[in-house]
């Protein structure tokens, strides 16, 4: 988790996201039991969908180096994983016969007011990067540590929204970056098309039918001479000269 450049320790998305993975694990502890989750399929489901929204956000933004459809995939991945715990806490109002609460409410309006402090890390960044999300965290203390699970329901499906909207962007900026230079992954897949390309135009070796290719002639009087030589090299021996291309 902690490969890669880093670069998402200082991502508002990933800093929120673990806000809610720390809420959700709360709230699993709290409100679920074995008589509403016998088996604790509910609890293992919500905390791993919430776990997935940080993971795979973290693990896109270490990828972008080597791919950009990666990482662009990955994002995709922890958006759709949040979305999925949004539905568990409806699911859990709806349960109790309640609705969440409506975007004019005035708890929600100071839940949607409450604005994250902008990352300011030292030489020590996983250090300072967590004590910044706990920071973060006490925000949102008057609803996440209520002890209602209506409260905490409904401040969690904000933030959950919140999160989804900076990986909107997020996935916006990323395609728009792999449309202008891809990534690494990208760019050594160009080259083989490339070279996949040069190839299909070779000749054909007269000697063997086998696909040439072409090569540079090390000694000889013809030294540093380019000519088409066959892929079968060394066990045949066959070539043509540039520009004889007849199949």
């Amino acid at each position: 988790m902690f490969g890669g450049t880093g670069g998402y320790f200082r991502l508002d998305s990933w800093i929120l996201g673990n806000v809610v993975q720390l809420g959700t694990q709360q709230f699993c502890r709290q409100f679920l039991n074995r008589t509403n989750d016998p088996c604790g399929r509910q609890y293992d489901q919500m905390t791993q969908a919430a776990r997935s929204g940080c993971a795979n956000n973290a693990e896109g933004s270490a990828r972008r180096a080597t791919s950009r459809e990666t990482e662009m995939k990955l994002t995709d991945v922890a958006r759709s994983s949040l979305a999925e715990l949004a539905g568990d806490y409806l699911n859990w109002l709806l349960q109790q016969e309640k609705v969440p609460w409506v975007k004019s409410a005035s708890e929600a309006r100071e839940v949607y007011a409450v604005r994250l402090d902008k990352a300011e890390y030292g030489e020590d960044v996983v250090h300072d990067a967590c004590a910044h999300i706990l920071a973060q965290k006490k925000k949102f203390a008057k609803w996440l540590e209520s002890g209602n699970d209506e409260a905490m329901a409904n401040c969690l499906l904000i933030l959950i929204a919140r999160v989804i909207n900076m990986l909107n962007h997020q996935m916006e900026k990323q395609g728009e970056t792999f449309e202008q230079e891809g990534g690494f992954r990208e760019k050594l897949t160009s080259i083989r098309v490339e070279a996949r390309a040069r190839q299909e135009a070779a000749p054909l070796c007269p000697e063997c039918g086998q696909v040439m290719t072409r090569r540079k002639a090390r000694s000889g009087k013809h030294a540093g001479r380019d000519f088409w030589g066959c892929t079968g090299y060394p066990e045949c021996k066959g070539t043509r000269e540039l520009g004889e291309e007849g199949r």
